[in-house]
């Protein structure tokens, strides 16, 4: 693609008709973004029309890591850009699920909403900096809640109702809430799932509640609630300015490292961020159309419902994600007439090996962009893309995570897609891999690393006052530096390839081995449907374990099947690679969005207890941790 027709393009002859500044491509334009942090944020603000009531002083008047100030004296509020683009008789949300017949809100449907819900919230006490949790499905009335939320200055988390009872309580119950909204129950595919007792033992661990309401969803009540009706009987349009800063939302980590960790977002991080991402990467513009599945538990939720403040529509989808086949999202992509449709790479490798042609079975004119994050896309993945969609849609991989709510690596308009790739750093992101002495490196794997400030870092962890948890967390291993927990490696063409978590990496006689390049060769062979690969280390320095586990398609682990597992890994990347031993497991564990879970299974052959190392609501098959252990 070229920057011609593009949001982007429309950018580029903005900064040179308005600032005089002209770039020869991406990398130059990158390049300014993180050496001019207050020419390039700046001229996002200016570019998107971001509204501030009380103006800023500066942009950033100290650049130094953590507690960087961004626009300080600015006053705005997230919500207000989100509604303010579209006429009301337009579409601005659609939300499919297994639970309902689908729905719609019009622009002004939608923001009559969030003006009536917020003045229910309003007579229920909720105000500035008060704390409102949502235990609800990707439906509209989440958005609407949500929007109502931030307009009122209140702060946002939000749990999808898979989540047990502890799983909840381990979030929620750090930010001591004022207000819960919750369903009863919802539909799985063909399977109805009642979430009553997880509510009741939710209201009972969380005192600081004071009103709890229902969303009807479902076929059961809610006794001693607030109806949702309830919160739309008048209106109290208005958005309250707040600080740049101000917390917007709080997004909680995985938790499968330890007790989930709070995070809190601002209003200005956020917005600036998701202008800049969404209209400049994701290539969204007013009237466009955005449907990327995901759940509430994950930021790409968040990440969606900022589709709204570039004037693009958004698709909600609710359910399982397979059910009744592979191809319902296909479906719902082109009866939306989606432009943007987000996948994870194991639903587009699902797709292939399938044997699926979306493009030729449905009608996907409209498809501008496929984006593709979660986890490490092969090569094949790339080509099965191309040759499905053409060049006319552009494949766009991407790495980023809940604690800067988007991408940090991706691809764009501007930028080569090279099959196994991610096209480079975003703009505004400053990304780079270090090696264990701080040096940048280039054609080896290292730390991913940000070395200059981003609008949307973290406000901070909620309940962490002195910021210590937070600088231990990013800025321990390279002081002044974000250390972000992925291992890297750039190429010296710009292009990047994610190796896994460096939390998880494989040390094999004091050779550094990314996880990912075990999974695209291992599971490019027929054989084998999933695995998952951990290195239990030996404390005197010599070679340690390697282990594999692999779930078979139609197979058995024989020795000629072990043999040609050996051979692919020693000829694909290299005899170090070779596993001591492998496994044949009907599950591998994985979290929610996707991500495997290589360190708790590494604790666990360690001879941990499953429930010290990850909480069974994370998983995404809860029985997938049953088949690990120190006898495994």
């Amino acid at each position: 693609m070229t920057a011609e027709g593009t949001e982007i393009g429309l950018y580029l002859d903005w900064l040179a008709r308005e600032r005089g500044r002209e770039f020869d491509g991406y990398a130059a334009l990158h390049r300014w973004s993180v050496t001019d942090l207050d020419g390039f944020w700046s001229s996002i603000k200016d570019f998107f029309g971001v509204r501030f009531h009380s103006p800023a002083r500066a942009v950033v008047p100290d650049r130094r890591m953590p507690g960087t100030e961004w626009f300080p004296g600015a006053t705005l509020n997230y919500a207000e850009h989100a509604l303010s683009h579209r006429p009301d008789d337009e579409i601005a949300v659609i939300g499919y699920a297994q639970t309902r017949p689908r729905t719609e809100l019009t622009w002004g449907q939608l923001r009559d909403q969030v003006a009536q819900v917020r003045a229910g919230l309003m007579r229920l006490g909720v105000g500035r900096g008060d704390r409102v949790v949502a235990y609800l499905p990707n439906i509209p009335e989440t958005v609407v809640a949500y929007l109502a939320v931030a307009s009122l200055g209140a702060i946002w988390a939000s749990c999808a109702p898979e989540f047990g009872a502890r799983s909840v309580l381990d979030r929620f119950g750090q930010i001591e809430p004022r207000v819960l909204l919750t369903v009863s129950g919802y539909r799985y595919g063909a399977k109805d799932v009642d979430r009553r007792d997880e509510v009741a033992a939710i209201r009972a661990g969380l005192p600081t509640v004071e009103h709890v309401v229902h969303v009807p969803y479902g076929e059961h009540d809610l006794p001693d609630t607030v109806a949702w009706a309830d919160l739309l009987t008048e209106r109290a349009p208005g958005f309250e300015p707040v600080g740049f800063a101000h917390p917007l939302c709080v997004l909680f980590s995985s938790g499968t490292t330890g007790k989930p960790k709070a995070i809190v977002h601002g209003h200005g991080g956020i917005l600036l961020e998701h202008l800049k991402n969404h209209g400049l990467s994701w290539d969204l513009r007013p009237g466009d159309r955005m449907l990327w599945f995901s759940t509430t538990a994950w930021m790409m939720w968040n990440a969606l419902v900022s589709g709204l403040l570039t004037g693009a529509s958004i698709v909600l989808v609710d359910g399982n994600p397979l059910h009744p086949d592979l191809a319902w999202q296909w479906r719902l992509a082109a009866e939306t007439r989606a432009t943007l449709m987000g996948a994870s790479p194991g639903f587009l490798m699902a797709c292939r090996k399938a044997g699926l042609d979306p493009a030729a079975e449905f009608d996907l004119s409209a498809l501008r962009q496929l984006g593709a994050a979660g986890s490490p896309l092969p090569a094949e993945g790339y080509h099965w893309v191309r040759d499905v969609f053409g060049p006319d849609v552009l494949l766009n991989v991407g790495s980023g995570g809940t604690d800067v709510c988007s991408g940090i690596v991706q691809g764009g308009p501007l930028q080569p897609v090279r099959a196994g790739e991610i096209s480079g750093p975003c703009l505004g992101v400053d990304a780079k891999a270090f090696d264990e002495h701080g040096h940048e490196v280039v054609g080896e794997l290292g730390e991913l690393v940000i070395t200059a400030p981003m609008p949307s870092m973290p406000v901070g962890f909620w309940g962490d006052d002195t910021g210590e948890r937070y600088r231990e967390t990013y800025f321990s291993t390279y002081p002044g530096v974000w250390r972000h927990g992925d291992w890297i490696r750039f190429t010296p063409d710009g292009g990047c390839v994610i190796a896994g978590r460096s939390d998880a990496t494989l040390n094999r006689g004091g050779v550094r081995l990314g996880t990912a390049e075990f999974y695209a060769v291992v599971e490019e062979l027929p054989e084998v449907e999933d695995s998952l690969v951990v290195h239990l280390e030996d404390p005197a320095g010599g070679n340690g374990d390697l282990r594999l586990f692999v779930v078979l398609r139609d197979a058995v682990l024989d020795a000629p099947l072990r043999e040609k597992i050996v051979a692919a890994l020693k000829s694909a990347l290299s005899p170090r690679h070779v596993p001591d031993t492998i496994t044949a497991v009907p599950v591998i564990p994985r979290n929610r969005t996707g991500k495997k879970l290589e360190l708790p299974v590494k604790k666990l052959l360690l001879g941990a207890r499953p429930a010290d190392v990850v909480g069974i609501d994370v998983l995404a098959d809860p029985t997938a941790l049953d088949h690990f252990g120190a006898r495994a």
